[in-house]
């Protein structure tokens, strides 16, 4: 399930990889709350937060080259992030040969240091956790099963519908289609109209064929508990992030 998911999958098996999902949610959201509540004036507080990000990288047999690489994701918010301190408030200092907000320099600080640490540790997650174990685990921490079955189909028919755009594309392409800039919007809203079509054709199949093989709205739960050992020591995590969260508020 989630052929882009699978290439964020470390296949690798490793300690990391063995602990159950659901500890492993909870740890992620639970240290990235801890990121967030950490002051930004205290740099050595984020760096001793990335250190347990490299160090559960290490432990999963990530390599941390594949981590800077998926972190492109948070491209655009750097590039919000640049912009504040040109645009923020008085008062300005001079930085080169730039003039620029202080209050925006801290500002893009906060957001850049937060949001590398906090996807670095999603992408960690990511690697040492597939797709059916995240939802799984989503089960076992009470998420309502409708919309985890909804998140499931999402994640399954976008490469589905993705398959279907390239060949669609390609028939198009075969026949002649699109020519110059107006006929490639054109078609591209032909494409989209069609695709809009199919995949609610195929929806409704796909419905009536659960259907009939006794799908009651839920799909079946076949994850299993956590043991305490297992929640302590993916806890352990994010009560170190809490941990350097507060000493950084109290010696603030």
């Amino acid at each position: 399930m989630g052929g882009a998911h699978r290439h964020l999958l470390i296949h690798e098996e490793g300690p990391l990889h063995r602990l159950p999902p659901q500890c492993k949610l909870a740890a992620t959201v639970l240290f990235v709350f801890a990121v967030v509540a950490t002051p930004r004036e205290e740099f050595w507080a984020f760096g001793v937060e990335a250190s347990l990000v490299v160090l559960a990288a290490l432990i999963g047999g990530v390599p941390l080259w594949s981590i800077a690489k998926r972190l492109v994701i948070e491209v655009p918010f750097l590039l919000f992030a640049v912009l504040l301190p040109i645009v923020g408030r008085q008062p300005r200092v001079d930085v080169l040969w730039f003039s620029l907000s202080e209050p925006g320099l801290w500002a893009a600080w906060n957001i850049v240091v937060k949001g590398t640490i906090g996807v670095a540790a999603t992408v960690v997650l990511a690697a040492t956790t597939s797709i059916p174990q995240l939802l799984s685990g989503l089960e076992r921490l009470r998420v309502p099963r409708v919309m985890v079955g909804i998140t499931a189909f999402m994640i399954r028919y976008a490469d589905v519908l993705g398959d279907e755009v390239r060949r669609m594309n390609i028939a198009r392409e075969s026949r002649g289609g699109g020519g110059g800039r107006v006929g490639q919007v054109r078609a591209l809203a032909s494409t989209a109209g069609t695709l809009f079509v199919r995949s609610y054709e195929r929806g409704e199949r796909v419905y009536l064929a659960m259907e009939s093989r006794g799908y009651t709205g839920t799909m079946p739960d076949r994850s299993t508990a956590a043991t305490a050992r297992a929640w302590a020591v993916c806890l352990l995590w994010p009560a170190i992030g809490a941990t350097i969260a507060a000493i950084a508020w109290s010696v603030r």
